[in-house]
């Protein structure tokens, strides 16, 4: 009798450590992730940031004006209308120029 009370306490407790353990392994795993792709995202735009210096006439202060104005890819720049260009802070006339002799 008392063995059988024993065994059921021991799984009762077992069961409820277990899944209280769960969900904190979950948390720390999800915010692992989250760490992981927001470290990715930031190598990504630096490697597009620097791929846009490649143009003509862009330099580091530019390259990353283009790249927040939604400029992604060196392509996107090349097919971008002047006035576009010319709205993002930091782009004059004279780079857009050089950017458009490259069509």
């Amino acid at each position: 009798m008392i063995s059988k009370f024993l065994s059921k306490l021991k799984s009762i407790l077992f069961k409820s450590a277990v899944t209280s353990e769960s969900p904190l392994k979950k948390e720390k795993k999800v915010a692992k992730s989250a760490k992981t792709k927001t470290k990715t995202k930031a190598v990504n735009s630096k490697k597009n940031i620097e791929t846009l210096t490649t143009l003509p006439g862009v330099g580091a202060k530019s390259a990353k004006a283009l790249y927040e104005a939604g400029f992604k890819t060196t392509k996107a720049v090349i097919a971008a209308d002047e006035k576009d260009l010319l709205a993002v802070s930091g782009v004059g006339i004279n780079l857009v120029k050089k950017l458009k002799k490259l069509k």
